[in-house]
């Protein structure tokens, strides 16, 4: 059995899928705390919900891409199936994951959005530097972005760990935390090999959840 807190559908607002009509399955719970983090409504509650009744609701939807996050949906061993059972029914799956826990098991099929946690999110001790090694192209790096330092931490790892080697790195603002424009110029200056990227559905709806 799996803990959700919601199945919705929505537009895709992050990453290269940004824009494509997506079906969120947000599974419940976080074993981290990252200071700025957007979605604390899923660290608790949440109901039971069988795969067969999860694969049935995101069918009720008229999209292929099928988004599962949380939280930190690889705290719950039942996501393991519930992607392979999503890439079974053909659906386009991804996994956004904090990065803390193994990804290694996660079925081959599915395109790993990895967090790396800068120092201002208060986890960046929990960052499980083995993951990079199971990446490969079809996966992400995100990283979240509070201030100069956080984006001098994210350089400085892009070089000595080679990341744009591995997948395409993303860059994003913390919301309200950093200028969009500041940390674009930084890009710059720099000639970073990343893609800048702003939350979609928030520029479209706002901190709405569901959304």
């Amino acid at each position: 059995m799996l803990r959700l807190t919601e199945i919705f559908f929505s537009l895709q607002g992050e990453a290269s899928r940004a824009g494509l009509p997506t079906v969120f399955v947000r599974l419940t719970g976080c074993p981290l705390r990252c200071l700025w983090c957007d979605t604390a409504y899923g660290f608790s509650g949440g109901e039971p919900w069988s795969i067969d009744a999860a694969l049935a609701e995101v069918a009720r939807h008229p999209a292929r891409q099928v988004c599962v996050t949380g939280g930190e949906p690889l705290a719950q061993k039942d996501c393991l199936p519930l992607l392979t059972a999503l890439c079974d029914a053909g659906y386009e799956v991804s996994l956004e994951t904090s990065g803390a826990l193994d990804i290694a098991p996660v079925d081959s099929r599915v395109s790993r959005i990895m967090d790396l946690k800068a120092p201002d999110s208060g986890e960046s001790a929990r960052n499980r530097w083995e993951n990079l090694d199971c990446l490969n192209r079809r996966d992400e790096i995100k990283i979240v972005i509070a201030s100069r330092a956080d984006y001098e931490w994210a350089r400085r790892t892009l070089a000595e760990r080679r990341l744009a080697a591995r997948c395409p790195v993303l860059l994003s603002p913390a919301q309200g935390l950093l200028a969009p424009a500041a940390l674009a110029d930084w890009i710059l200056a720099d000639g970073l090999d990343v893609r800048f990227q702003i939350q979609l559905h928030k520029a479209l709806w706002g901190n709405i959840s569901g959304k």
